[in-house]
């Protein structure tokens, strides 16, 4: 993931494809592209991603908005892509909750 700075604006994006977390995904039953992601985000952490807006693809993430928001989602969503077991338990509770990802 990089935070980014384009003349006062920021950014956070992450490719999508070859993360520790993607075989959960997969077995989930997702494609773990850009639109899973940012679903994943909006899903685990509501507080920050009503605060974003995002402009995903299928092979990247991204989200602008303020640079506090942004380095607070990073360092959540760092140690999750890096966790198929913490995937795993998001989308658990997601399918729980009737949240439909947009993959």
């Amino acid at each position: 993931m990089n935070l980014h700075d384009f003349d006062g604006e920021h950014s956070l994006t992450m490719y999508a494809g070859g993360l520790a977390a993607d075989a959960a995904v997969v077995a989930a039953g997702y494609e773990p592209n850009g639109y899973f992601w940012e679903g994943l985000m909006r899903f685990a952490w509501p507080d920050v991603a009503e605060r974003l807006d995002f402009d995903s693809e299928a092979g990247m993430f991204c989200a602008t908005g303020s640079l506090g928001d942004l380095t607070r989602l990073k360092t959540v969503v760092e140690s999750v892509i890096t966790s198929p077991a913490a995937v795993a338990d998001i989308l658990a509770r997601a399918e729980t909750s009737g949240f439909e990802f947009d993959d």
